[in-house]
């Protein structure tokens, strides 16, 4: 059965998560102009993302969702409930990567009013709409926007098949960085495993066709960071290949630390200060992906679970687990 493996790599993960989420607090340095997202804001959106994923997707009872919302809690009160985003907007106008974080907790009906009136704000200005990103960055501020109110209705077709997956290149063109901006390309489009579109046909019989071959080159050469991507990818399409996730997801449960951690790379420690920066990112794809793969019988509400009677709801269970240690 895929779910075992899954589910026994998800649970170490989110384990491991909840142990470790005091390190994806933000520092002194979060509202700097000198500061560094990228080991600040983007480590905490990431773990808000997740969470929020994991959230609605897993059942209720299944002690998966208490740690999944104890992890959006905790970083919901990293940002003060929102009001930390205000004055980062404000201190940074021109900055998208503060609505891309927020939308993740948007996604899961926490929101801070003033922050959308301030983000509906900048959406409208030219500066906003002209700052020069590669077409899978913008596809994400796009459905960021629409998630917070700042929608400007810009069409997403354009923006799709400017990307790399968007292409449907040959698929021996495959590299590491292309692999990272087609599994971006696919979260955005289904709103991390929580709804959205989905991918285009044309696309998803692409992705069929040659996402096996990918997965396993991938897991062959150790990069489990990419290849728990991929999962979360192939969990996310109509009909896996179920012998494909069960054999990947046995591979990957060989490779996790008994701590639950997982490493970008084989062969990378886990252990440490200094390793953290090298294996939080994969142990929150292979809780995310894990996620995913065990959850299929929720994937066809998905969509409809973020409307407005279960947007109330998610608010009220990120509310009870405030405080709870993970």
């Amino acid at each position: 059965m895929t779910a075992a493996p899954a589910a026994r790599v998800r649970d170490a993960a989110l384990h491991w998560l909840g142990r470790n989420r005091e390190r994806f607090a933000l520092d002194a340095d979060a509202l700097s102009p000198d500061g560094r997202a990228d080991r600040s804001w983007k480590p905490l959106g990431e773990l808000a993302q997740v969470g929020a994923t994991l959230t609605l997707r897993t059942p209720p009872g299944d002690p998966a969702q208490g740690r999944a919302r104890e992890l959006l809690a905790f970083a919901w009160q990293q940002t003060h409930d929102g009001a930390l985003f205000v004055r980062l907007q404000r201190a940074e106008p021109f900055a998208t990567y503060p609505l891309e974080v927020y939308s993740a907790f948007a996604a899961a009906g926490l929101r801070h009013p003033d922050y959308e009136r301030v983000a509906a704000t900048m959406a409208r200005i030219r500066g906003w709409r002209c700052a020069e990103q590669d077409p899978t960055r913008r596809l994400g501020v796009l459905q960021a926007e629409r998630h917070t109110g700042a929608d400007r209705g810009a069409p997403l077709e354009p923006i799709l098949a400017a990307t790399w997956l968007g292409g449907l290149p040959e698929p021996w063109s495959f590299e590491r960085s292309s692999g990272y901006a087609l599994t971006h390309v696919v979260f955005h489009l289904t709103d991390w495993g929580r709804g959205g579109p989905g991918t285009p046909p044309a696309m998803t019989a692409y992705l069929h066709d040659w996402l096996p071959a990918w997965l396993t080159t991938c897991l062959e050469a150790g990069m489990w960071d990419l290849g728990c991507e991929l999962l979360a990818v192939a969990a996310s399409l109509p009909r896996p290949d179920e012998a494909l996730l069960r054999e990947s997801w046995t591979r990957l449960a060989d490779a996790q630390d008994p701590s639950g951690a997982l490493p970008e790379q084989d062969g990378l420690p886990t252990s440490g200060e200094a390793d953290f920066i090298h294996t939080y990112h994969s142990t929150l794809m292979a809780a995310f992906a894990a996620g995913l793969t065990v959850a299929p019988a929720v994937r066809t509400d998905a969509s409809r679970t973020l409307r407005h009677p279960q947007r109330a709801r998610a608010v009220r269970v990120v509310h009870d687990a405030q405080g709870v240690s993970g």
